[in-house]
């Protein structure tokens, strides 16, 4: 054989040498690792945490891997998800929490049915449900708080809940490329999932059903950057999505939630309440709310955080208690935050009268005195002005019914409306308002445009009122025909009302009224 033929022959078998490796790490980078494989047992009864844990210890020291659920119910406590592993659950598997506080220990200062700290490239997919029994957990958590065997220092005693001690359904922290996809989560017995200080995140198709216990939001982003929530649908005992920076420091930048159906018995779509870092470059759109307490969409900060180039468009929301908050206060921290560029368009709201979850178990908190229904909401405070707000083809439908004897706080005394620097953020934080469709406060730079409100009912209220508001500029507004001074101004230095605002059948004139500045 010529020495030409010998190095071919050598230069074929490395090849084929390295199309074998090349073929066994992709193998082992797919491989799948049953939890049936490592003694897991899909009765409902056995506690499978040693096994599943096996399953993903064995992924992860193989560089990665899918950790896969068969059908059956697989009873399990606390599992650590470690970088390059996968849950996959078959459709008709279920990872179900157990109800004994002792199988949830602390992992990295957190608590979760799912865990994962400064992991990479891990992954929740398949068809299957994560049910964390969450009920069950809490009232477990609460009577062993009140029989003095397991003290939650959180306790809420007002309220009657245990705190934090009970955990999370899914906590991801400091990870990176993290994919959570078609699974349904279920039944927390607090915040359903969790993600914090994280980055790189997909979550897409997931379905949130958790109405097991107070403090079920839906999907938390606490501090996080480049992250997509797509084509979920969830329905929570609290906040449906959530953006949270709950302490000085974290930044949730590049946010895109689009395409998704929430039901909540708090807000659908909320920045904060924990704001102390900053929000920006988050663009929310195609978003349809119902049966929802509070607030289709609230941007808040009021722990000084800085909230910037926010675009909302294309809400559809029915039966919700308020369509529109965005409210900078001062709770927390040595000086406000801001708020600013704030875009909404194309957003239609139905309010009812009364509450919108009236027929369900757990229902918001009721506010403490009385009230008429209350108009969306705009407000800074004294020398913290929001800024540059842009509101575009806006509907909202409100029920009217008001009633002086109900509740009545007359023009002469907008002064009198709470400031409540350091108050809970809230559609309903200011008391009683003198409008019944916006509210607008201590704002320079707003512009309104395309703005139709409708009354089922009569409200003896106007439906606009802005105090201390620079730059104002009002196009295309529509306003029930048959009413006079529906916008009210009181310090508003400038404003544009434009000649055709007011689509109805008297003039713009007789629409407006400008109260004596201070």
């Amino acid at each position: 054989m010529s020495y030409k033929r010998i190095l071919n022959c050598f230069v074929i078998l490395f090849f084929l040498l390295q199309i074998s490796f090349n073929a066994e790490i992709y193998a082992n980078k797919g491989k799948d690792y049953l939890v049936t494989a490592y003694g897991a047992v899909a009765d409902g009864k056995t506690v499978n945490t040693k096994a599943i844990q096996k399953a993903i210890d064995a992924a992860n020291k193989n560089k990665g891997g899918r950790v896969v659920f068969s059908k059956g119910k697989f009873l399990s406590g606390s599992i650590v998800l470690k970088s390059g592993v996968e849950l996959f659950f078959e459709e008709g598997a279920v990872l179900l929490g157990s109800t004994d506080v002792n199988d949830y220990p602390k992992y990295e200062g957190r608590r979760a049915l799912v865990v994962a700290t400064a992991s990479k490239n891990i992954s929740i997919s398949g068809k299957g449900i994560i049910d964390g029994q969450g009920r069950e957990l809490a009232l477990a958590v609460d009577s062993l708080h009140h029989a003095g065997v397991r003290i939650d220092p959180d306790y809420n005693y007002r309220r009657l809940r245990p705190g934090d001690g009970r955990g999370k359904l899914v906590s991801f922290v400091k990870c990176d490329s993290i994919k959570v996809t078609d699974i349904t989560l279920k039944n927390s017995s607090g915040w359903v999932t969790c993600f914090e200080q994280s980055s790189n995140i997909v979550v897409d198709n997931v379905t949130v059903e958790s109405r097991a216990y107070w403090n079920n939001d839906g999907i938390d982003i606490n501090g996080c950057e480049n992250v997509r929530v797509t084509n979920c649908n969830v329905n929570a005992a609290d906040d449906g999505i959530c953006l949270k920076s709950d302490s000085p420091g974290l930044q949730n930048n590049n946010i895109y939630i689009a395409n998704c159906s929430i039901r909540s018995s708090a807000s659908a779509v909320k920045f904060g309440t924990g704001s102390y870092g900053s929000f920006k470059n988050v663009t929310i759109e195609n978003i349809k709310v119902y049966d929802t307490f509070r607030s289709a969409i609230a941007i808040e900060s009021v722990d000084g955080a800085e909230i910037e180039n926010i675009k909302v468009s294309n809400i559809v929301a029915v039966n919700t208690g308020n369509a529109i908050l965005i409210r900078l206060g001062h709770r927390n921290g040595e000086k406000p935050g801001y708020i600013k560029n704030v875009s909404i368009k194309n957003v239609k709201v139905q309010v009812p009268f009364g509450r919108p979850d009236i027929d369900y178990d757990l229902r918001g908190p009721e506010v403490d005195y009385f009230h008429n229904p209350f108009p969306a909401s705009i407000a800074g405070i004294p020398g913290h002005a929001i800024e540059n707000v842009t509101l575009e083809n806006i509907e909202i439908i409100y029920p009217g019914r008001a009633s002086k004897g109900m509740a009545y706080l007359p023009l002469s005394r907008l002064k009198d409306v709470l400031e409540n620097e350091k108050g809970y953020p809230e559609f309903t934080m200011f008391g009683e308002l003198p409008s019944w469709g916006f509210y607008v406060r201590h704002v320079d730079g707003i512009e309104m445009k395309n703005i139709k409100l409708v009354l089922e009912k009569e409200d003896f209220r106007p439906a606009f009122v802005f105090d201390d508001v620079k730059g104002l500029r009002m196009e295309k507004i529509e306003v029930p025909s048959d009413k006079v001074n529906q916008i009210i101004f009181k310090d508003v230095p400038s404003s544009n009302l434009d000649t055709e605002a007011l689509k109805r059948k008297s003039e713009p004139a007789q629409n407006t009224f400008v109260l004596p500045t201070k």
